[in-house]
């Protein structure tokens, strides 16, 4: 049984406190592109993931193992192999991992026929990463708290087209998380992102950029750069390293892929 996982992009990054966990409380919006990986499940005799195209670790840290034995934990379902095609970077702040194990929680709530509800995908997909329970539903959706407190957002990007480039740079979100520090904002985003979108770059921002862009400036080369090739908006995603820009037409970009790869994702 195969299933294609797709990507996100971030509008706008908050981070409004640090936990007592550890963690970071944050307010973004997620939307969803089509940069797809690949994953499949087939019968084994033990659990097992194999993956092409990435240097990924296939270990039990890998996030669609961990999606297994969370299964695996509760109900009766037999061992399965998991083939991983990666195709969205990893390090990019694009949520591939994330993507991969919701994908996996959903083949195998398919394939054994465990008529798991969607909010119950959510609930074990927080368990997994921040973002995955965004990747059960797939819509736009305004994120609060750890990002699993999810609340769908009308926002149609439709017209445009969106250009994502990633530079060979991998930066883990462990590093991002270790340079930012909570700011306070005046900017309601979800308020913010109603205004036409030529306005956002002077009130939607990504906190990560502050600190990412003095260890990496190639990243803030390129966001200047999309802007100078007349993107209406121009961004990190996530905690990085990857960087969007929504134009109205995609000509004349031909010379971006001397920064990293370009990406051209459309709407789902």
């Amino acid at each position: 049984m195969l299933k294609f996982a797709n990507a996100k992009i971030n509008i706008g990054l908050h981070i409004v406190s640090k936990r007592s966990d550890g963690y970071h409380d944050l307010e973004t919006i997620f939307y969803p592109v089509k940069i797809y990986d690949a994953v499949e499940i087939l019968p084994s005799n033990k659990p097992e993931l194999k993956i092409w195209n990435s240097d990924l670790v296939a270990d039990d840290q890998n996030l669609c193992l961990k999606a297994f034995h969370l299964l695996s934990q509760e109900y009766n379902i037999s061992p399965v192999q998991i083939h991983l095609l990666k195709n969205i970077p990893i390090g990019a702040g694009l949520g591939g991992g994330s993507s991969d194990a919701s994908a996996i929680l959903e083949l195998l709530n398919d394939y054994f026929k465990l008529n798991i509800s969607r909010d119950s995908l959510k609930e074990y997909a927080s368990q997994l990463g921040a973002d995955c329970p965004f990747f059960i539903d797939n819509k736009t959706m305004y994120a609060e708290g750890t990002g699993t407190q999810l609340t769908e957002i009308n926002l149609d990007l439709s017209k445009y087209k969106i250009v994502v480039i990633k530079p060979d740079i991998h930066i883990s979100t462990a590093e991002a998380y270790s340079k930012v520090s909570p700011m306070e904002t005046e900017i309601n985003l979800k308020e913010a992102i109603k205004l036409p979108i030529q306005e956002w770059k002077y009130l939607i921002k990504n906190d990560f950029e502050l600190s990412l862009f003095d260890k990496y400036p190639l990243i803030g080369d390129i966001k200047a750069k999309l802007y100078e090739k007349g993107a209406k908006y121009a961004s990190m995603s996530g905690s990085g390293s990857s960087v969007f820009g929504i134009f109205d037409n995609i000509t004349g970009l031909e010379d971006l892929n001397k920064y990293g790869k370009v990406y051209l994702p459309t709407e789902l």
